[in-house]
């Protein structure tokens, strides 16, 4: 065989590693279909993973895979030294919201700033918060991270006498561009700039490829922080409809490319927010295909990747991305430490132009770069993902049976493949409104859904959020949330509802009279 004849070690390397993730997913899915099917019943353990991978005449490894696919997927659960048992409970069954019909031109966004509000009211007791989709501290390994800050200043704290670089240092953009691999990427370090968070990433992007005035599409719903970023920066939103499992309408963002100059795409692939939806690989890569025909950018969030079942799922639109046309933002207050506020972004054709922007706003503590690339790097990351997907998946079936038992019949909710986040349309009638107003009164915290577009779209739509500390008077909480749904729903049906934006008190008397979480 001739040397240009012969396939590169590279090569064999990654179709090696192809075929073995292709066993796994052929095996865990084999058993899924048996599951689903009731071959395998609730409760009944399954083959040993030993006896798998003899049956199926793979690697141990392989088989391991197989199961913590099954085990992602909520099917199978893991009992210590006892082997994978067949899930008892499943999800409960409810349907899934529908998709939103949106305007079909772009407006100047103009919101006001009750998500920040949401987030920012003080703790106090008695409030029981289903606003946050970031994790708690009781979800997170925190004494990892402090340790790794400790050593980390005790290691480089000559760095503490130094203004750091504007694109961060050095080693923590090699460990980034590592950690990017897992996300489908190949990027180079010398291109990756690290940023305050995911939200100065995609700040500095819309900067970098709009001015004011331009057009920028988005999904719909949206995350409110996303509206509110489009308003401080005069650019208009163009919401294109959203599907609750498959995410962005690529058809419909074709028409608008037709009749409109998009300047750039904002987009969350992955477990958008606040719907939970995850485009399909096919879509990323057509979405990519866009962006190069139409010369616009996408700018994509990554920050809920690592929260998502299935590890196919993880791949970005920008692993697709061969003109430069995808920047992506990502960052780890989801899923290490939110209080880190430690981003990154990888621009592509608008590198340069975003460094300019980002040299005059300054740069982060070097100290702490080096300390999330060390947390990165570390033998325990992807173990400490499996647990928090884990936790995660729990309570959101423990929310989702909840809903299904105490809110009005007709209610349709989201089924995320992962993450906090849960998408709630309450029957036509009901104002979500109403209903975060009557339940704020009793000390329980909900987003309604006005805040996801910039045209106070979704009025009977809810975003429950279950990463805050999760105590034993969440479950009691929301039913209470349902319980008033239902009460403000008969008043409706009645005519004897409080009007839209109705206050606080007239809520109340809408649904009967004050009535304290407390006592229940």
């Amino acid at each position: 065989m001739t040397a240009a004849a012969m396939p590169k070690p590279g090569t064999l390397a990654a179709s090696a590693a192809q075929e073995a993730g292709a066993l796994y997913l052929r095996i865990a899915q084999a058993l899924a279909e048996a599951i689903r099917q009731g071959s395998l019943a609730r409760g009944q353990r399954l083959p040993s993973v030993r006896e798998t991978a003899r049956q199926h005449g793979v690697a141990l490894s392989t088989a391991v895979q197989a199961y913590h696919w099954l085990e992602d997927a909520r099917l199978v659960v893991a009992r210590p030294r006892s082997g994978f048992f067949v899930a008892q409970q499943r999800s409960a069954q409810l349907p899934e919201p529908t998709v939103a019909r949106v305007p079909r031109r772009a407006h100047a966004v103009q919101v006001d700033v009750l998500g920040q509000r949401l987030l920012g009211i003080p703790d106090r007791q008695g409030l029981v918060s289903f606003s946050s989709g970031t994790p708690g501290p009781s979800m997170l390994d925190m004494e990892r991270v402090r340790r790794t800050l400790v050593r980390a200043v005790q290691r480089h704290r000559h760095l503490l006498c130094d203004y750091p670089g504007p694109n961060g240092h050095e080693v923590a953009r090699q460990a980034l561009a590592r950690y990017a691999l897992g996300l489908g990427c190949s990027l180079d370090p010398q291109r990756i700039t690290l940023t305050s968070g995911c939200m100065e990433a995609i700040s500095l992007c819309l900067r970098a490829v709009a001015q004011p005035g331009d057009v920028v599409a988005i999904e719909s719903p949206t995350h409110y922080s996303f509206l509110e970023l489009l308003q401080s920066l005069h650019l208009r939103a163009l919401e294109i409809p959203t599907h609750p499992r498959h995410g962005l309408s690529l058809d419909a963002l074709q028409l608008a490319l037709d009749t409109q100059p998009v300047k750039a795409v904002l987009v969350v692939p992955t477990l958008s927010n606040p719907l939970g939806s995850c485009m399909p690989l096919t879509e990323r890569r057509r979405l990519a295909q866009m962006a190069s025909q139409h010369d616009f950018a996408v700018i994509e969030d990554a920050v809920y990747n690592d929260l998502v079942f299935h590890d196919e799922l993880r791949r970005t639109v920008k692993s697709f991305d061969s003109t430069g046309h995808v920047m992506l933002c990502d960052s780890f207050t989801k899923t290490v430490a939110p209080g880190l506020r430690l981003g990154w972004v990888e621009a592509g054709r608008w590198t340069g132009r975003l460094r300019e922007l980002k040299s005059v706003q300054g740069a982060q503590t070097a100290v702490l770069e080096l300390a999330v690339a060390e947390l990165l790097a570390q033998a325990g990351y992807t173990a400490s993902m499996r647990q928090l997907r884990t936790w995660a998946a729990a309570r959101l079936g423990e929310a989702r049976s909840l809903l299904a038992e105490h809110f009005p019949a007709g209610t349709r909710v989201s089924d995320p493949p992962g993450g906090f986040l849960l998408w709630v349309e309450l029957p036509r009638g009901l104002d979500a409104q109403a209903l975060f107003e009557a339940a704020q009164a009793e000390g329980i915290l909900v987003a309604p859904g006005r805040l996801f577009s910039a045209h106070e779209r979704f009025r009977n739509c809810l975003r429950i959020g279950v990463g805050a500390d999760w105590t034993d008077r969440h479950p009691q909480a929301l039913a209470r949330v349902g319980e008033l749904a239902c009460a403000l729903l008969r008043r409706a049906r009645a005519g004897t509802a409080a009007p839209a934006g109705a206050t606080a008190a007239q809520a109340r008397n809408a649904s009967g009279g004050r009535l304290s979480v407390s006592e229940r």
